[in-house]
């Protein structure tokens, strides 16, 4: 019965819409002049974002107890997710969706010094 049921879990997954967008303009403009400032940086955005759109959940779930006051207060968020880019950069997203479509949202992206500061782990 439990593997019935993640089968259909799975395939109620697949048929919904998938979209990656970013949780403001100030966000998504510092992510086009990463094309030109950093542009290995871009690329491995570029591709977490494609990973997203083929699966939202891809990336580590950060528990509550951690998740920063900032993106609480400021984003609202109530989940909260890591993206490990190569080089040491975290990409930080949350989900939200419906029976229809999952949204990943961007919320920003930094080294791993400053994603420790953040998260209070060094």
């Amino acid at each position: 019965m439990a593997r019935e049921q993640r089968v259909d879990n799975e395939m109620k997954f697949r048929e919904k819409e998938r979209i990656v967008r970013f949780v403001n303009k100030d966000v998504l403009k510092a992510f086009k002049r990463l094309k030109r400032d950093n542009p290995n940086l871009f690329k491995f955005i570029n591709r977490a974002l494609d990973d997203l759109k083929e699966n939202p959940f891809c990336g580590v779930i950060i528990p509550k107890k951690l998740h920063p006051k900032e993106y609480v207060t400021k984003f609202n968020i109530t989940n909260l997710w890591k993206y490990d880019l190569p080089s040491a950069w975290r990409l930080l997203y949350t989900v939200k969706g419906n029976e229809i479509r999952i949204i990943s949202i961007v919320l920003e992206w930094m080294d791993h010094k400053t994603y420790e500061r953040k998260f209070k782990y060094g």
